[in-house]
């Protein structure tokens, strides 16, 4: 059986954060503010036309109860899978 990163791998991490603000319904908006950083960063990063970075990755993951790492990785595999 795949692992969920094995699954998602290769796919760029704003599409896996609109996923997970849709599952805990919070607002783009919302997640902006409760880690303080403009709107059109989190629409960005959603829409693809942001690449996630570590300082980024690692308040998003902490309000969100992800995993540490996570969408950096997320970002390294897409990075990886574009550069192909």
């Amino acid at each position: 059986m795949l692992s969920e990163l094995e699954i998602v791998k290769g796919i760029h991490p704003g599409l896996i954060l609109q996923r997970e603000l849709l599952i805990r319904n919070i607002a783009q908006g919302q997640l902006a503010r409760s880690i303080q950083v403009a709107p059109k960063i989190i629409d960005a990063i959603i829409d693809g036309k942001m690449d996630m970075n570590i300082d980024l990755s690692m308040r998003i993951e902490e309000a969100l109860g992800l995993e540490e790492g996570y969408l950096m990785t997320l970002q390294v595999f897409f990075d990886i899978k574009k550069k192909k």
